[in-house]
């Protein structure tokens, strides 16, 4: 049975951050998949049944960092018109996402109220 609300990737090294974020969409009734870094995510989407309608993607990450992922995102057409989000902490966030071509973007520590409202108009 699908979900209503639909599928989200949350992509942060953080484990805490990660693992908030996850529960709280999964309470909003949210389906999420969760990956702490690049190559994880990218093999979570290659294998998952379901596309995301939503990508949450932190920057700054070891190994794959959220500039090479969406750079292999890109490349791939199944997965180049999953909408992403930019996490981050960075006071330039903005300008941040607009140079990965990102939909938009979320400053931490993020306001819950504008994460679900965020999220809510991709989903």
């Amino acid at each position: 049975m699908g979900d209503a609300r639909g599928c989200v990737l949350v992509v942060d090294d953080d484990y805490d951050i990660r693992a908030l974020i996850t529960q709280i969409l999964q309470l909003e009734g949210y389906r999420v998949l969760a990956a702490p870094d690049g190559r994880a995510a990218l093999a979570k989407l290659r294998a998952a049944d379901e596309r995301p309608a939503l990508i949450l993607l932190d920057l700054m990450m070891p190994g794959m960092n959220g500039w090479q992922l969406q750079e292999e995102l890109i490349k791939d057409p199944a997965l180049a018109a999953i909408p992403v989000l930019v996490l981050s902490g960075d006071d330039d966030v903005v300008h941040k996402a607009g140079e990965i071509g990102a939909a938009g973007w979320l400053k931490k520590p993020l306001d819950l109220k504008v994460l679900l409202k965020t999220v809510g108009k991709y989903c």
